[in-house]
């Protein structure tokens, strides 16, 4: 369908279709990336609301995380977040105009930018020639 990306595409599929595959938001990544484990599609809805209420970005609550026991992460601490930088010359806009144009038809020649887009799933490079997925 068009506009639907590899996140929807990976929801719907998991949780109205009970396939295998594990829809990744910011939160899962969170999870993913502070334990070290590659979770399936199985524990989904386990993965969202554990990022979401319990490994927080700031200030994740260890204590009461059922993972702990194995987390290489437990109880570091984590620098507060940076405040997000002006959109205006960033590198967020670039993302954004090399997307734009590739929907539009056009190829940009932001590398860096194509790069980043198709490491997130937003583009297919194929041949040096960008377009949007399927």
């Amino acid at each position: 369908l068009a506009g639907v990306g590899a996140y929807t595409a990976a929801a719907v599929g998991n949780f109205a279709f009970g396939r295998d595959v594990l829809p990744i938001d910011t939160n899962v990544r969170r999870v993913q990336e502070r334990t070290g484990e590659p979770f399936d599609g199985s524990c989904a809805q386990a993965l969202f609301d554990l990022g979401a209420t319990v490994c927080l970005a700031r200030i994740p609550r260890c204590d009461a995380c059922p993972l702990a026991a194995n987390c290489p992460s437990r109880g570091r601490r984590y620098e507060p977040l940076r405040k997000q930088s002006r959109f205006e010359g960033s590198f967020r806009q670039r993302r954004a105009a090399a997307l734009r144009a590739v929907a539009a038809g056009a190829q940009p020649d932001d590398g860096d930018a194509l790069v980043s887009l198709e490491r997130d799933g937003l583009v297919v490079l194929a041949d040096g020639v960008a377009s949007l997925p399927a």
